[in-house]
């Protein structure tokens, strides 16, 4: 895509709907990329809504914080299959409950040297459960290619 002249941002939503295609209709995926000051932003996330990107734009990484700030700032997998049992979720729950979700998991995209975190892979779920290994096989490779064209693409 990129070759022919698709835009970073063009690739991330093309990737998220290859993951929600391997996930099931009853998930959305969100693509969030660490800004020039280490703050999550908005990549690419086609199928939520405005409200609820604006409520988690400039999430800083953090260990006890929700999934993909969790998994931004560990470096890897974070798993919460159900929003209302995990601490980390305590005081962003309300926002994806509102949309319905109940669980989520993030894959963290580390750069193609397989160094530093540029973003994260959150896929939400509308039922109570963890990810399939198909789902984590294909996030992954998904999230290689995220990593290609975020470091290509000029996002933030």
């Amino acid at each position: 895509m990129m070759s022919d002249g698709a835009s970073c941002r063009e690739v991330l939503a093309s990737l998220t709907s290859a993951a929600e295609t391997v996930s099931g209709p009853r998930s959305t995926v969100s693509i969030l990329v660490l800004d020039r000051n280490g703050l999550l932003r908005n990549g690419a996330s086609p199928n939520l809504p405005d409200d609820f990107l604006v409520a988690i734009d400039g999430l800083k990484p953090c260990a006890e914080v929700g999934t993909c700030a969790a998994a931004a700032a560990t470096g890897e997998i974070v798993v919460t299959p159900d929003f209302r049992a995990d601490g980390k979720w305590t005081e962003l729950r309300h926002l994806p409950l509102a949309l319905g979700y109940l669980g989520a998991w993030s894959m963290p995209i580390k750069a193609t040297d397989g160094g530093i975190v540029l973003g994260t892979f959150g896929t939400y779920f509308r039922d109570v459960r963890e990810p399939t290994a198909t789902e984590i096989a294909a996030v992954a490779s998904l999230a290689t290619t995220a990593a290609i064209a975020i470091e290509c693409g000029e996002l933030y």
